[in-house]
Order: C-alpha cells, then structure tokens, then sequence
C-alpha cells in the first residue's frame, strides 16, 4: 500500500498529502453509469461541463437547495472555484456557474478540497486554500461568505492567524446557528514550530527517506482546532480541540439535535490511527472518543478520512480502516447523537477496497457510498439501509470509473427528497471531468 506523502502533480493539480503519478484512463461511456442497473440509477446532468472540472463538494441547505461546488483547473492558468444550486422538487439547477474565487496562488489538491454550505439565513459560506511560502505543504485556509446568492463573495480572511508556513486544511463546516457558521481544521502550527527547532518528530513521513518522521508525537503533531463566525465575521470559540491528529485525513462534521458532532482520524504515540468523535456542548467540545476501538497501527497518514450524517438522535459514521493488514470499510450507528456507537457494521473488504466515503441520512434511512479499484478499473458503490445499519434494503454499483488511481479523488452524497444525489470525479484521456448520477429507493 503506497501512502507516503508525495509533491507530485496529478492532472496538472497540485498534489499535496498522498500525490501521486495518476495511471493512463480506459475509455467510458458518457455517463460511467452501470447500465444493469439504469432503472434504478439515472444520469444527473451537472453545470460543471468544462473540462478540467473536478474536487466537488455536495451539501444541502435548509430550503433544500443541494449545493454543488468544484474546482477547475487547466495546465498552465489559474484555478477557478465554482458553484451551482439544485432544486431536488423541481429537478433543475437554479444558477449557472458561479465564480467564488480565481487565482493561480491556490493550493489545489486531490484530497484536501474547498466545501460550501449556507446558514439559515441564507448566507453562502466557501472556503478554499492559499498558499503560503515555498514549501510544498504550506497553505491557509481562506473562507469568505456571500449575502447575495453568491453574487459578490466577501474579500477572504484566514480562521487561523499563527502566521506559520505550515499545513492548514482538511476543512468541515456547519451552520453554528441561524446567520453563524462552524468551522474545524487541521493545523500544522506545532509541526512548524518542531520543525524550526530542528525537531519534525510529530510529522508524518514525506517520503521513503524521511523514516525517522514515524516516532513519537510529542511536540510537534498535526492538531484539530475549530472555531464560530457570526454576521460580523468575528470570530469565536476558538479551540484546540485534539493535540495529535492524523495529518492528511479528512475532517466531516453533522449536526445533530444536540449539537454538531465531528469526526476525525487520531493519532497516538504509538501510531493508532483510529477514527475519533467530538460534540461541541455550549461553549465547549466534550473530550474525543473513539468510534470504535480498530487499533489499527500506521507508520503513516493513510489519505482517506471519515464521515458523518445526522438526523436528530441519530448519527451514522463511516470510514476506512485496515487493522491487522485487512481493508475495510466499516460504519457505526449512535442513537444518543454520537455519545455512544453500536459496534460497526462491515461494509466491503478486501484489497480492491479503496474507502473514500461518504454518508447521507434521509427518509428514515443511510446511504453510505465508497470507491473500489481492481483489476478492472474503479467502481462506485452504494449500501441503502436501515438508519441503525441493521438491515440493508439495496446495494448496487452505481458507476464505473474510467480513472485510476488518486486523480478521481473523493465523491460526495446527499439525499433529498427519497433520491440519493451522487457525484464524482472522472478522468477520461488524461483530463478530469464531473459525473452526476440520482439513485432511487427501489
């Protein structure tokens, strides 16, 4: 298993945790969609037409609205962050292409991704990365909102002010309340200060060649901090939530009737990487506990974080592990707002297994969607199920895909209206493009 952190470029993007060399793409039909399942899987036209398209977020607001936002980029020009709006009653996207930001100064990453989201108010909220000095890792995260429908965007300001030169990504957002948004990151300020005395001990290993970066975490480890932003764009409650966390897995968050719950992937001294859950309770975020007990030892950050849907009560976590050498993807129910979880649920193993999740709650029932890879190429897999994962009412590839390797990066899931909404990125002839598919409840 190749997990070293790599600078390499991946369909001209800039590659950051996990780069890697994309392998050459197959051809694919228009959609990628399986056609042995066309009756319960039908193609979702996107606005995201121009090659190059590709990293999308889905998040859905609270009129309803699915928001889709992606980046595009072209060898040798700027980067273009874009979004669009979808009205799931009336089966139409509501805008065209939105520009939220452009420049060539922008950190753009297979695994590390700009989000969207809105409060109730109906403030859109974007952020995106920057970088920051030469190094390869060193960016900040920019966040900026627009009042008008995403007409004008805010000029964009960092929810993080160490000033180091070091990694910030790895974004969640959530609406806080109804006109402030919620906002965790993971914060690279204590590998760079380590770094600077000489000391990289808590940094997970760059390259074959930085073996000694595996010891101990003390004293310079990736860190998970959060913080609130209100109308004014003051902020709040700023917090470092965990003081050693994996440093290229991603964040996911969900609010639940008892506050919004985030999950991530740890990190101890002795290498544990196992997924952790958190609650912010008033002004505070209650102490982190594991999902489940994997115990899953990794000299190294595997590149593929968690994530989370709430309903109420009730949360369903999903993610990627690999104790004891053996590839899963495993979900776990909680019905007490991710106080406590059920023993996980076994999804799919197996060295084909490439995790990259994503999980929905809607309708009374969990969606939870994940990417394979063999011999064939790459699938996408979907799992309907009972909302305690007790019973599974539907499992179906929703698509195959033409790339390989990392290129296609993380697909993303909402479910409105009964229909799971997915989308995903493709590689067909070297270059990236957009794919929508809507799965009905059969």
């Amino acid at each position: 298993m190749r997990i070293a952190i790599l600078a390499l470029a991946v369909l001209g993007l800039a590659a950051g945790c996990g780069g890697g060399a994309e392998a050459p793409a197959a051809a694919a039909p228009s959609s990628g969609i399986d056609p042995a399942v066309a009756r319960v899987v039908e193609d979702w036209p996107l606005p995201a037409t121009q090659p190059g398209s590709a990293l999308p977020d889905l998040a859905r607001a609270a009129d309803g609205r699915l928001l889709l936002a992606w980046t595009n980029s072209q060898p040798g020009r700027r980067h273009i962050l874009q979004f669009s709006s979808y009205h799931p009653g009336d089966l139409r996207w509501q805008t065209a292409p939105v520009t939220i930001a452009i420049g060539q100064s922008m950190f753009v990453n297979w695994a590390d991704t700009p989000h969207i989201t809105a409060t109730a108010d109906g403030t859109l909220w974007a952020h995106w990365l920057q970088k920051n000095g030469t190094a390869p890792h060193a960016y900040d995260v920019a966040l900026s909102n627009s009042r008008d429908g995403g007409m004008r965007w805010s000029t964009p300001f960092s929810p993080h002010d160490d000033g180091t030169a070091s990694e910030h990504g790895f974004v969640s957002l959530w609406p806080q309340s109804p006109d402030s948004l919620g906002i965790a990151w993971l914060d690279g300020r204590n590998s760079a200060a380590a770094a600077a005395g000489g000391d990289a001990s808590g940094r997970d290993a760059v390259d074959a060649g930085h073996a000694d970066a595996h010891g101990a975490v003390a004293g310079g480890a990736m860190t998970l901090r959060a913080a609130v932003y209100g109308p004014t764009l003051r902020r709040s409650l700023d917090t470092e939530i965990d003081a050693s966390v994996c440093d290229c897995c991603q964040t996911s968050v969900a609010v639940t009737a008892r506050g919004p719950l985030l999950v991530y992937r740890g990190r101890t001294a002795g290498e544990v990487r196992d997924i952790m859950a958190t609650r912010l309770i008033g002004d505070a975020w209650i102490t982190p506990l594991r999902v489940h007990a994997d115990d899953w030892t990794m000299p190294a950050c595997p590149v593929n974080g968690p994530a989370v849907a709430a309903e109420g009560d009730s949360a369903v976590v999903a993610w990627y592990t690999a104790p004891a050498g053996v590839v899963q993807v495993r979900a776990a129910y909680s019905d007490d707002a991710g106080t406590t979880f059920a023993l996980p649920v076994e999804l799919d193993r197996g060295e084909a297994v490439q995790g990259r999740v994503d999980v929905a709650l809607g309708d009374g029932q969990a969606w939870l969607l994940w990417l394979r890879e063999d011999g064939d190429g790459q699938s996408l897999w979907l799992s309907r199920r009972s909302p305690d994962l007790a019973t599974e009412y539907q499992r179906l590839q929703v698509a195959r895909v033409a790339g390989r390797g990392r290129g296609t990066g993380f697909p993303k899931l909402q479910v409105a209206n009964g229909v799971a909404h997915v989308v995903w990125t493709d590689v067909v002839d070297g270059v990236a493009q957009l794919r929508g598919a809507r799965v009905l409840a059969r």
